[in-house]
């Protein structure tokens, strides 16, 4: 089963999570094939810009709690499930090609990280996202321990990532982490036919400016993500963090109870 494809118009790479009855939560599966993804449309000299979407109805909700067990069942299997995550940071972040985010739904934990590493976004004017991983006991990834201060101040990331306040794509929007929003049915479009525009520039010039306005980043950007990495596992590995998903996953199915 394809859980990520890659399709090519013109000089645009669009690359779509497609694991809907999921919400495109994140399995080992998902992020290896997103990563694929990502390096073919690098690769791909025909492609100039990428616009990175989900199907169904989110973006991604992120860790796919349903396979925490699995996820958490030794050091070898947590390394391997935030190595995935990260590589797709890695793959969006120090990509010369603009990456335009098309976010609809639910970016949740994993996928707000991945909404963060988007160079521009579009968002649908359902967006909801949110960290939950202080409430897990799991731990950001992704990168945005530096991101995330740089681009909105180091008491809003604070906010954001230890409260893990809900934001609206308005509330992106003033953030500075959104664009454009508008519309579901208007997303796609725009982000489309910002990714044309895009597209019309030099590349030479957009891929330059990109890596400059990242420059240096690749040292702080891999700093950022190893002392991360190392909190996960060992956060993965902590009895709290299996209790409180079993506690979350059981308040999910019996939202009555007390």
């Amino acid at each position: 089963m394809t859980f990520v494809t890659l399709e090519r118009r013109g000089p645009i790479g669009i690359v779509t999570l497609s694991r809907p009855d999921r919400l495109n939560a994140m399995s080992r599966a998902l992020t290896r094939e997103t990563e694929a993804a990502f390096r073919r449309a690098n690769a791909d000299p025909e492609i100039a810009v990428i616009v990175f979407t989900g199907a169904g109805r989110a973006f991604c909700a992120g860790d796919d709690l349903k396979e925490f067990g699995e996820q958490s069942a030794s050091s070898t299997a947590i390394g391997d499930h935030i190595g995935g995550i990260q590589a797709v940071t890695r793959a969006m972040t120090l990509s010369d090609k603009v990456i335009v985010g098309a976010i609809h739904g639910y970016a949740v934990g994993g996928g707000f990280e991945w909404l963060c590493n988007c160079d521009m976004v579009v968002a649908a004017e359902d967006l909801v996202a949110f960290f939950p991983e202080m409430d897990w006991g799991h731990f950001v990834t992704g990168a945005v321990t530096h991101l995330l201060p740089q681009a909105i101040g180091y008491q809003r990331a604070m906010r954001l990532i230890v409260l893990g306040e809900r934001q609206s794509a308005r509330d992106l929007e003033a953030l500075g982490l959104v664009g454009w929003v508008v519309p579901r049915e208007a997303m796609l479009p725009k982000a489309m036919e910002i990714a044309g525009q895009i597209a019309g520039k030099s590349r030479y010039s957009v891929g330059k400016l990109k890596r400059l306005l990242s420059q240096g980043l690749d040292d702080r950007l891999e700093r950022a993500l190893r002392l991360e990495a190392e909190i996960t596992e060992e956060a993965f590995g902590r009895s709290e963090a299996a209790e409180r998903v079993r506690k979350f996953a059981d308040r999910k199915r019996n939202p009555d109870r007390e």
